[in-house]
């Protein structure tokens, strides 16, 4: 058994609308400091062990069929192994 945690963020290149309305907000409330606010999505993925595919293979087709508009967004993933207790 697999925790795989999936990020999905705009891709540099691309506007964040949304980004930019919370930084003006925080800038508002007087943390100045701030420079960038990006929104993104966050998913956690049980993946069972699988003969036929990675847990790679599976997770890039999600994310790049269903996940993320590719286009517009790019996605990071982390993959931890999980200990079965019997």
């Amino acid at each position: 058994m697999y925790n795989v945690k999936v990020y999905v963020t705009y891709k540099e290149s691309i506007l964040d609308p949304q980004g930019e309305a919370v930084r003006g907000a925080v800038h508002r409330m007087g943390f100045d400091e701030i420079e960038d606010i990006r929104i993104g999505k966050y998913f956690e993925i049980k993946v069972s062990d699988t003969d036929d595919r990675s847990v790679e293979e599976v997770i890039e087709t999600i994310c790049d069929k269903l996940l993320a508009n590719v286009v517009m967004e790019s996605y990071r993933y982390e993959i931890e192994r999980v200990k079965e207790t019997v």
